[in-house]
């Protein structure tokens, strides 16, 4: 995924309210003028920053490969109304900083995961 420029966050909606985990959505408008139906995985903080995690959605609404994508992620705190704004990372470093919270993020849902089974 090459973008360079910002992606705005345009819109949010609850899928499937029946399920017992509900999944939230966002669509995502890319450079080259395509929309990403994207699951949100997980809001990272990584040295004061924060991070979404997105997973994207194929027509059937799954992803078989697997691959996320990182932004920077960003909300206004003095409008709660306002669309938050997500921005590339184009930076080596700190995209592998933020690869590897994930990871480890990763780690403690699995291990929770496994504690609640036993």
């Amino acid at each position: 995924m090459n973008k360079k420029e910002t992606d705005h966050l345009n819109k949010q909606e609850n899928t499937q309210l029946d399920e017992p985990a509900e999944e939230m959505t966002v669509t995502l408008d890319l450079d080259d003028g395509t929309s990403v139906n994207c699951a949100i995985v997980t809001i990272l903080t990584v040295r004061d920053q924060d991070y979404i995690v997105l997973l994207p959605l194929e027509e059937d609404g799954e992803n078989k490969d697997g691959v996320v994508w990182f932004y920077r992620y960003r909300e206004n705190e003095n409008d709660p109304n306002e669309e938050p704004v997500l921005e590339y990372i184009e930076n080596d470093e700190e995209y592998e900083i933020v690869a590897d919270a994930f990871d480890e993020y990763l780690d403690n849902v699995e291990f929770d995961e496994f504690m609640e089974e036993e």
